[in-house]
Order: C-alpha cells, then structure tokens, then sequence
C-alpha cells in the first residue's frame, strides 16, 4: 500500500492530538493541527479510512487503526532520531531542526532508520526531551511533571518542553535554561501565577505561568 506524504502528515497529527486529548480526535482540531479547511480534512480522513489507516464515523471523531498507529509511529520515530542527528552531529541548534526533520522523515527505508539508531547510540530522547519510538515502538516515558505544578521550595531538573515554537526555544536559550538544568522555584505570584524561578543555583528569573505550563521537569 502506498502512502503520500501529505497522508503521513494527517497521521502523525491525529497521533499526537490523540495522545494530548486521550479521546477521539475530532475534524476542526486536525483541521487545526493541519492549517486547512474542515471540508479537506473530511475528504482526507476518507481517504485514510478506504486505506484502513483511521476508524472515522460522521460526528464521532477519528481513531487510528492499528496498521495507521504504526506508520504514525515510525513517522515520529525518524522525524526524533533526525533531530538528534542534526543537533549533535550537526551542530545545530534545537530551533533550528523542527522543519528540517519534517523533510528528513518521509525519506524512505528502515535499514537507513535502523543504522541511523545505531549510529547515535540508540537515544530514548529527542533535543527536546520527547521520547523516541524504539524498532518495535516501545516508547520511554519519565516521571515529570509541569513546572507550574512545583511548589516554593521545591527542585526539578529540566527535561523537556511542550512548545517546541522557535521564539519560545530562542527565549529559553537567552536565559539560560535548557534541559538538563536544575531549577529551584523560589516564589509565586497569587496575581497571574507566574513563578520566580532560580536558575542553575546562579540566576533568578520570573516566568510567566504559559512558560511554566510548557516546561517538563523531573522532580530533585
């Protein structure tokens, strides 16, 4: 069975909206996801549906089906494994690699996907800290939590983000807080919930509540 490109992309978004959601994934949100109009989406989820990659009823919502959940998955494992490649042997920088990898992971042939994995030790994580699919796609997860959700007095070390937008990344980069950092939540504001946050034992910085929602950390 051939799959287009575009397919591939429709997959991989109904995957990822069905993983935040945890339920049925409905026409305008991967009209969202997509930047399309619902009218395509639904002339798109037909044809998944004809191929036996999507369960999609009229009003319902849309699920994956088994054979879809693999290519979704295989699709975002490539697309991780890129990122990797490119930021550590590449040398670029994780703002960067988003739209580069789009590109890379439609490229065609599991010995390559297999000796890429090899290649850079077989990671469990993207730049971003998002789990990478292994060959059988197991994933990895980790015990983290938002930072929003750390109490004054409590530490977390940085592993990843929900919000892999280039502004939001530069930001983080200017001021200094990348994963692997260990963070101390000093204060909170009653007013907007924004935190007070200390930075490598060094820097303080206030971040707004949205930023402290889109940081994943690993409680210390």
């Amino acid at each position: 069975m051939t799959i287009t490109i575009t397919e591939e992309n429709y997959l991989k978004a109904i995957f990822k909206l069905a993983e935040k959601d945890g339920k049925s994934v409905l026409t305008n949100s991967i009209a969202g996801a997509m930047n399309t109009a619902a009218a395509s989406v639904t002339d798109m989820l037909k044809r998944l549906s004809e191929k036996q990659l999507i369960k999609y009823e009229k009003y319902r919502g849309v699920a994956l089906t088994e054979e879809g959940n693999l290519v979704a998955t295989a699709l975002i494992r490539k697309h991780r494994l890129w990122e990797v490649f490119l930021v550590d042997k590449l040398g670029f920088a994780w703002d960067e690699v988003h739209d580069l990898a789009e590109q890379l992971e439609h490229v065609q042939g599991e010995m390559l996907v297999d000796r890429l994995d090899t290649f850079l030790g077989r990671p469990r994580f993207d730049p971003h800290g998002d789990p990478i699919p292994d060959a059988e796609g197991r994933w990895t997860y980790r015990q983290q939590v938002r930072l929003a959700v750390l109490q004054p007095g409590q530490r977390g070390i940085v592993t990843g983000v929900d919000d892999h937008a280039t502004p939001f990344l530069q930001y983080l980069d200017q001021i200094g807080l990348g994963l692997g950092v260990e963070v101390l939540l000093s204060g909170r504001i009653d007013y907007d919930q924004s935190v007070q946050v200390r930075i490598g034992g060094n820097t303080e910085v206030t971040l707004s509540d949205k930023v402290a929602q889109n940081l994943f950390v690993i409680k210390g």
